[in-house]
């Protein structure tokens, strides 16, 4: 059917010989990880620093490898969301949204002071 171009179809939530792999469904959301105590190592992480800073305006600088158009770009715009490797932003000057990936992601600027969690150790 395929002509044997890919001969071992994949489907969602079965990996290689059958074994179930987890998918996007059986990750936690952040609703659901709010309920969790989380420790202060997990509250470091850049994603949820800026969830903490949902609705303040920021710039994100990202750098994409081996591209001329995108090798240093700066979005700028509200955060509105922000999971483990993405950052929704929207851009009311504008009307874009943006999805950027965290992989891209160089540092983010804020013009006014930021929420983070005070007693990281």
């Amino acid at each position: 059917m395929n002509g044997n171009y890919y001969p071992n179809p994949m489907f969602p939530g079965q990996g290689l010989n059958g074994n179930t792999v987890p998918n996007q469904q059986s990750v936690p959301s952040y609703e659901q990880t709010q309920t969790i105590p989380i420790s202060s190592a997990e509250q470091s992480y850049i994603e949820n620093v800026l969830r903490l800073n949902r609705g303040k305006k920021a710039k994100f600088h990202i750098t994409v490898p081996g591209s001329v158009e995108w090798q240093d770009r700066v979005f700028s715009g509200i955060i509105e969301q922000a999971g483990r490797d993405h950052i929704v932003v929207s851009n009311p000057e504008t009307g874009e949204w943006y999805l950027i990936l965290m992989i891209y992601l160089d540092f983010v600027t804020f013009e006014e002071p930021i929420n983070f969690i005070k007693d990281f150790r």
